[in-house]
């Protein structure tokens, strides 16, 4: 008898590292039977990324509405999966980090007595507000699994801290790095990268932090004005956020700027060669922290906390926080000193091999007792 698995997501970030598992657990017919339920939390950038990596959901709660509140999300979610669950009565549900669909998702399988297990699981800042929601939304999506997909050993560390039984938790290596291997080797052109001046030292950008908006997020883009200025080879590519808080700033500070490439949202497959092609990446986004580093590009983290310790204690990844002169000082740091880049560029990625769905297929089939040992645990 197979085990029916129902895996759940609502975001861009989710859909690329749950794809990878949906696919090795599909490749095991005769264990799984996979039923997947997207909440369309993001509409297009998730529609883009399911395209991509051919996952087809069965269920769609389509809940993306202008100006939408947590509370709307996750209220939505509750009841447009209880139907779900209770028509398909899935083995296990299983969530994906940290957003609001992340959250909601597992208090309705909880509410509906199905086991969750909880992929990327341990992740931790300590600061219930940073980044918000994200840092209680997995920190109550935790309490709530029953099966716990580590990425990392401080991640392990981190659950066991909260009193995690230990048997439940497996180190897996992130999926993001599955997702990242597979998407960077296909075969790809695109006008937007292939009009960009090879001359030129580009900083990939990325900004969207809630905890970010307004004041912060003025003095990150501050930096970057300064950065074109002083440095003439080096140029900015920009995929904006589409909410109107940051474009809007986006557009009064760096718009018109020469070398500035204000650009929309770009989907999966080019961005993951603008992030091969460019020469760092700045960013407040969690997933770029463990991504560009697999493809040796060193990360300036637009925060003050970070949940990927394991980053910046690898050395491919380092916290400036958001003023105008940190920004500038620590960028400029990497476009003047190259012993300095390097030490960045080519520090081991703490985060996977590419085989973390291989192993979080292990240890679901370990939880249902098709496996007499657990999967051994990814080091780096």
């Amino acid at each position: 008898m197979t085990i029916k698995v129902m895996a759940v997501f609502g975001t861009r970030p989710e859909a690329i590292k749950m794809a990878p598992l949906i696919k090795e657990l599909e490749r095991e017919k005769t264990f799984f039977e996979v039923k997947v339920a997207v909440t369309a939390q993001h509409r297009e950038m998730l529609d883009q990324v399911m395209r991509l990596f051919a996952v087809e959901p069965d269920y769609d709660l389509n809940l993306m509405q202008a100006g939408q509140t947590l509370e709307d999300i996750t209220s939505g979610v509750l009841r447009g999966l209880a139907g779900i669950y209770r028509r398909e009565e899935p083995a296990m549900v299983l969530v994906h980090g940290d957003t609001t669909t992340t959250f909601a998702a597992a208090l309705a399988a909880y509410y509906a007595r199905i086991p969750v297990g909880h992929v990327e699981a341990g992740l931790r800042t300590g600061d219930k507000y940073s980044p918000f929601p994200e840092e209680i939304n997995r920190r109550l999506t935790g309490a709530l699994a029953e099966l716990h997909l580590a990425p990392t050993l401080k991640a392990r560390e981190n659950l066991l801290a909260e009193g995690v039984p230990e048997k439940s938790i497996h180190v897996t290596g992130n999926t993001v790095v599955d997702a990242l291997l597979a998407t960077v080797r296909r075969p790809f052109s695109d006008p937007l990268l292939a009009s960009l001046d090879p001359a030129l030292r580009w900083l990939l950008v990325t900004a969207h932090r809630r905890e970010s908006w307004g004041e912060p997020m003025e003095q990150t883009f501050m930096a970057l004005k300064d950065l074109l200025e002083q440095f003439p080879d080096t140029g900015v590519l920009f995929p904006v956020h589409k909410n109107p808080r940051v474009r809007e700033l986006a557009e009064n500070i760096l718009g018109g700027i020469p070398r500035c490439l204000l650009v929309e949202p770009m989907d999966y497959l080019p961005f993951v060669q603008a992030m091969n092609r460019c020469y760092l990446v700045l960013t407040d986004s969690g997933g770029m922290q463990e991504e560009a580093p697999a493809l040796g590009k060193p990360v300036l983290v637009l925060r003050d906390t970070t949940e990927r310790p394991e980053a910046m204690s690898a050395g491919t990844v380092k916290l400036v926080g958001t003023s105008r002169s940190r920004v500038f000082a620590e960028t400029a740091a990497l476009l003047r000193d190259q012993k300095t880049y390097l030490r960045m560029a080519n520090a081991v990625n703490p985060y996977g091999d590419g085989q973390a769905a291989r192993r979080a297929k292990e240890a679901l089939l370990y939880y249902f007792g098709h496996r007499q040992a657990p999967p051994l645990p990814w080091q780096p």
